[in-house]
């Protein structure tokens, strides 16, 4: 089998159904799972060793509890095969501290018992173990309850996996990739906490293609969805440091987070974003478009108690409406200027009416 075949084979497939409530989920693991065998009688040990081995899976000994628990926080094994009978530390007591750690995945436990009385295999289950196999087993019966647990450990994967995938749409733009509103707020609010409490500070830039809604109509959606993709790129380009961040709010606007910056920090950064973009063309299949942005800036230096991301937002945004008003394709981080008009509310006094309709 190819290496591109493998990979095809091992990857973890999540189809939706034309019914939105269910799922085809593919079983498969990423590769096969690192067995690990503890028992303190090393010819029982190099046995079983020597039949996981040969049914494709890669192993790990131990000859007792505190090793095999030293090798699986230095290791990623799946599944353990552990002696009921051990000194110092039993099975019974290795399944409970296994069970205790924390652990991004499942590990799956079996344990291995000379006698099959009830009341042991009882107690296992009741320690933690998964299943428990005889020591008089065969090796045919070994390796195929050694299966089961690796279909198991394919279904855990795989819901695991869909459920990431699940919580990276709900915080996610689907049509740029970068961050959404609800992770923005989400992420921000909790910034901001934490700003307040150890100290910190935190920029936001709040930014819109002008013009934008010519292009949509003279171009056409797809084109204004690929000029959206071309400026997407554009912003997290032009992000230097791994803690500055971008999230599409929904139309045109995007957000540009720059953790830790100072709004000094932040007009230098406003002033870069603004210039590439000023320079760049846009290839599309309408032919090239010069884009431009507006940009509005809002600052967190630690000098509020009562700093909220929405508070952020409402200052970036009557930045980013006087840079509109002031002729577009610029930057403003005004700190004393108050929110702009919203639609069907009438103007303040002394606005200018036309500020309604700048974008």
């Amino acid at each position: 089998m190819s290496t591109e075949s493998s990979k095809i084979k091992n990857r973890v497939v999540v189809e939706e159904s034309p019914d939105e409530t269910t799922q085809n989920i593919q079983l498969a693991l990423p590769g096969a799972p690192t067995v690990l065998i503890v028992d303190d009688d090393h010819l029982v040990l190099a046995h079983l060793k020597s039949v996981v081995e040969a049914d494709g899976y890669t192993v790990v000994t131990a000859l007792s509890g505190a090793e095999a628990l030293d090798k699986l926080g230095h290791s990623s094994i799946s599944i353990v095969v552990t002696d009921l009978n051990m000194p110092l530390m039993d099975g019974l007591d290795l399944c409970r501290r296994i069970r205790a750690r924390p652990s991004q995945s499942y590990v799956y436990l079996f344990l291995l018992t000379v006698r099959g009385d009830e009341k042991d295999v009882l107690a296992g289950f009741e320690a933690g173990a998964d299943d428990y196999l005889s020591k008089r087993s065969s090796a045919a019966l070994f390796t195929a309850r050694l299966r089961t647990a690796k279909r198991v450990l394919a279904l855990e994967y795989s819901l695991r996996d869909a459920l990431d995938k699940k919580r990276q749409l709900v915080m996610t733009d689907p049509l740029t990739g970068v961050y959404n509103l609800r992770y923005l707020i989400k992420h921000v609010s909790r910034e901001l906490k934490r700003s307040e409490r150890f100290g910190g500070s935190l920029s936001l830039l709040l930014l819109d293609i002008d013009r934008f809604k010519d292009i949509n109509d003279k171009c056409g959606h797809a084109v204004g969805d690929f000029v959206l993709k071309k400026l997407t790129r554009q912003i997290t380009q032009s992000l230097r440091r791994e803690t500055d961040w971008c999230a599409r709010l929904g139309g045109d606007e995007f957000a540009v987070v720059l953790e830790g910056s100072r709004i000094s920090e932040a007009k230098t950064c406003a002033e870069k974003l603004r210039q590439a973009t000023e320079l760049m063309y846009v290839d599309t299949p309408a032919g090239p478009l010069h884009v431009t942005v507006s940009i509005g800036i809002s600052s967190f230096e630690g000098d509020s108690k009562c700093e909220t991301v929405h508070s952020l937002l409402e200052r970036a945004d009557a930045n980013l409406y006087a840079s509109k008003a002031h002729g577009r394709n610029r930057v403003s981080a005004s700190t004393n200027l108050r929110p702009r008009p919203k639609p069907g509310v009438v103007a303040i006094a002394g606005e200018k009416a036309s500020f309604r309709s700048v974008r």
